[in-house]
């Protein structure tokens, strides 16, 4: 089945994936010009060095996923010890892999030793808190896979939200993965402190 028509099926998919021999892989400056020059597309960085490719949302993933980012900044923003990003931003992780999860947060003490120059382009660290948000089209195990790659890259907390489901996967270092069926409210007790998402506001969408 091709690409297209998993999409028009909202049938899920794994990412197009585009191999290149290794004398032929990009630096990571380079990969950031390439996203620059093709910001209608996600683009991700695999381990290997391989390009992942992922269509853009439809509306309802993209309004829950602007509807997560605006709790989590809003919290950030009262908090004070953390920066949140959308899905537009990227991190170089400690495995060469460069991703771009739907929403993140990373310590201000992380952020204090990087350059002016290094905060201009994909971020050369791991974030602290991730979420990934699971479109119609969007592969289960491919996204819990990256999950799996996130903590063993130095991410404390991961949420993976499919809201066909209603369930929520809680991902931690060392520790195995917990399925939670239509929760109203998650927390991440002392790394996100006094922070509660409010899943009631995600699971409809709101137009």
């Amino acid at each position: 089945m091709s690409w297209n028509s998993a999409v028009n099926q909202s049938l899920p998919l794994e990412p197009l994936v585009l191999h290149w021999p290794k004398p032929l892989r990009v630096a990571d400056d380079c990969f950031f010009d390439f996203c620059q020059v093709n910001r209608d597309l996600r683009i991700e960085r695999t381990a290997e060095g391989n390009c992942e490719i992922m269509a853009p949302t439809g509306g309802g993933t993209s309004w829950r996923n602007s509807a997560l980012v605006a709790q989590c900044y809003n919290w950030a923003e009262k908090e004070g010890n953390g920066v949140v990003f959308d899905s537009s931003g990227g991190f170089i992780l400690p495995n060469g892999a460069i991703r771009s999860p739907d929403v993140s947060w990373v310590k201000r003490t992380k952020l204090a030793a990087l350059t002016p120059e290094q905060k201009q382009r994909f971020l050369p660290l791991c974030p602290d808190f991730v979420i990934e948000l699971r479109s119609p089209s969007d592969s289960l195990n491919v996204l819990q896979d990256k999950m799996q790659e996130y903590m063993s890259n130095g991410v404390s907390l991961g949420w993976l939200i499919d809201p066909s489901a209603r369930q929520v996967y809680v991902f931690q270092p060392n520790q195995l993965m917990i399925c939670l069926d239509n929760p109203d409210v998650l927390t991440a007790g002392n790394l996100l402190k006094n922070f509660e998402l409010d899943l009631l506001k995600i699971w409809d969408v709101g137009f």
